[in-house]
């Protein structure tokens, strides 16, 4: 100690471990020498709350955003989160998400999945479409009428299973980029998000929704503390989308 390795370089991996579970993994394996379970929940929900700034829709209006969408199968959550980079004299990124389920289905899920989504969808947090599967037709629609009223420059998207809904989106004149799923993709803005997590420059207004699933990510390390995949709680694998790709998009068009 103090040869090999600083101890000046020790003590700043000592602080960034202290507010971030990957960076604590990597100083317990690597600093302590210490056996850690591969899989780590991501974020710390207390980081998270703190970033639970108001989000006002209407003053939104007409601001430069970017949008991620994330469909499901036919029976499960699909996303659509808009996300507003800063502007001169405020340095937030202001989240609008958005969450779908087949009204059909939506007692029974409460029962299966023990998740409440009867309530968020009372109190407005979740949206339903008409029927037992998800209606991409009305999640087309909708999306075009938030075009008038956002500038949205670009929405990004899984490649799974969009085809049919990204031809139909640019056919709305939106410009559609795929953003991939995997580690290679998801690493870096997933250490960027929560960079400005930790800042307390997201804006998600304590979103419900968007919080149970950012609850629900977990971070998967390899022997050295490594980390080399980005999951979802196994548990709720179909439930839980990716939110550290939608509320990349706003941190990515930025040109700062």
């Amino acid at each position: 100690m103090g040869y090999t390795i600083q101890i000046e370089r020790v003590r700043e991996h000592f602080l960034q471990a202290k507010q971030d579970p990957a960076e604590e993994a990597l100083f317990k394996q690597l600093r302590l020498n210490m056996w850690l379970k591969q899989q780590i929940k991501w974020m710390p929900m207390e980081t998270w709350e703190k970033c639970a700034h108001p989000v006002d829709a209407e003053k939104l209006k007409g601001r430069i955003c970017f949008g991620g969408l994330d469909l499901s199968s036919t029976t499960d959550i699909t996303a659509f989160v808009l996300v507003f980079p800063p502007i001169p004299g405020d340095d937030k990124y202001y989240v609008l998400p958005y969450f779908w389920l087949p009204e059909e289905t939506l007692d029974l899920r409460v029962r299966r999945d023990h998740v409440p989504y009867d309530i968020w969808q009372s109190q407005g947090y979740l949206l339903t479409t008409e029927g037992n599967v998800i209606h991409y037709g009305f999640i087309e629609k909708f999306i075009e009428e938030l075009g008038q009223d956002y500038n949205i420059q670009e929405i990004a998207f899984d490649r799974w299973g969009a085809v049919q809904m990204v031809q139909n989106l640019e056919g709305l004149g939106f410009t559609v980029v795929p953003f991939g799923q995997g580690f290679k993709d998801m690493s870096p803005p997933t250490k960027e998000l929560m960079k400005l997590a930790l800042e307390k420059r997201i804006a998600h207004g304590g979103h419900p929704v968007l919080s149970w699933m950012m609850d629900n990510i977990h971070i998967r390390t390899d022997q050295r503390g490594i980390l080399n995949r980005i999951r979802r709680n196994q548990q709720r694998r179909s439930m839980v989308r990716w939110p550290s790709l939608w509320l990349w998009i706003g941190a990515s068009g930025t040109k700062e």
